[in-house]
């Protein structure tokens, strides 16, 4: 069994959407297995017949629901691809990709091998001749079953640990052309957010922060777009920031294609703007070749008599001008280019149709 298939390393993009099961541990898995099957009970010609069967059905039940819940932890792991680097990027963050992996491809080991187990012994429970030798027979198998749960107790772990991460993360598409807006907290990215977006935006939860992100979307023509607010990542100096949300900031160049750097000029917001241009040069730092679109707000407020490109979030003042720039910029994108492709005409093709 490939690992990388539930990891979708080279395969088609699924969002992590898919309902992961509550991961049992150890001692419940095995409670699960061999209490439930005490229940079974065969009749049989004679008294050992009915014993021989009755052993072989509980060996047969406990096998497969030890291995079928295994496989179903495995198989319930959303795929994720290279496709999606935020969503690995944050989820290596949380629990350690390599891990998750080696103890996904464990429990895979132990689902085969508790099979191979059952095959062996329901055989040996078969040709007992004596109950002594069958009692000793459903032992063995029960003690050798557990000693292979316990030795992957860890992993069950590290998988549960994983389940909680896949959680936390939020239900980002990765593969849709994204802009990404940051500034300081009140200099007004979620009224952008909440005017650029044709419908209204979603708080999702955030690993790394104190407050949910906002989600937005809008379209033009069948074109989809996504807009990010990410407060406590991009809304802080980086000395302010610890290593995991510094690590964070560096997941969102998989997400970003284009980041609108909100400024308040008028310092309403409580930041002055030397403070906003050091923040300013330092997502340009962090997020190097992606493009920076810089944007005086509160242009109602106070007019800086700068060249940068101004709004009125509050109003909607200077609002379609900037959208018009975002868009001009997803257009442009790599994850676009993808998407016309997808939806694009063969000429060939249609020659041949004619």
């Amino acid at each position: 069994m490939n690992i990388n298939t539930y990891l979708g390393v080279g395969s088609a993009v699924t969002k992590p959407t898919k309902r992961i099961p509550t991961i049992l541990t150890a001692d419940e898995l095995l409670d699960k297995a061999f209490h439930r099957v005490l229940k079974i009970r065969k009749e049989g010609d004679d008294r050992m017949d009915g014993k021989k069967k009755t052993t072989v059905a509980r060996l047969t039940a406990s096998g497969d629901i030890i291995s079928t819940t295994l496989t179903l932890y495995v198989r319930a792991f959303p795929s994720m691809s290279k496709r999606e680097e935020f969503q690995m990027e944050l989820l290596d963050l949380l629990v350690g990709l390599d891990q998750l992996k080696k103890s996904l491809a464990a429990l895979s080991w132990c689902s085969a091998q508790v099979m191979k187990l059952r095959k062996e012994y329901i055989r040996r429970s078969k040709n007992a001749p004596k109950m002594s030798d069958l009692e000793r027979v459903r032992k063995e198998y029960y003690g050798r079953v557990s000693s292979m749960i316990n030795q992957i107790a860890g992993d069950l772990e590290v998988v549960a640990k994983g389940r909680e991460a896949f959680k936390k993360l939020p239900a980002i598409d990765a593969t849709v052309p994204t802009v990404v807006i940051a500034g300081f907290p009140n200099v007004g990215k979620s009224q952008l957010v909440d005017r650029i977006s044709t419908a209204k935006p979603t708080i999702a939860s955030y690993p790394f922060t104190t407050q949910g992100i906002t989600i937005g979307h809008f379209q033009e023509g069948w074109r989809r777009y996504q807009v990010v607010d990410t407060p406590g990542l991009l809304d802080r100096e980086l000395s302010e920031r610890n290593e995991i949300e510094r690590q964070a900031i560096l997941a969102l160049k998989y997400l970003a294609d284009v980041i609108v750097f909100v400024l308040d000029p008028s310092e309403t917001s409580g930041y002055t703007m030397e403070k906003q241009m050091r923040l300013l040069g330092e997502v340009k730092k962090e997020f190097g070749s992606i493009p920076v679109i810089e944007v005086e707000n509160k242009i109602d407020l106070l007019d800086s008599g700068s060249e940068r490109m101004k709004m009125s979030a509050l109003e909607g003042i200077g609002v379609e001008r900037l959208q018009g720039q975002i868009t001009q910029h997803l257009k442009q994108s790599a994850k676009a280019k993808v998407t016309d492709a997808d939806f694009s005409i063969d000429k060939g093709s249609e020659q041949e149709g004619e």
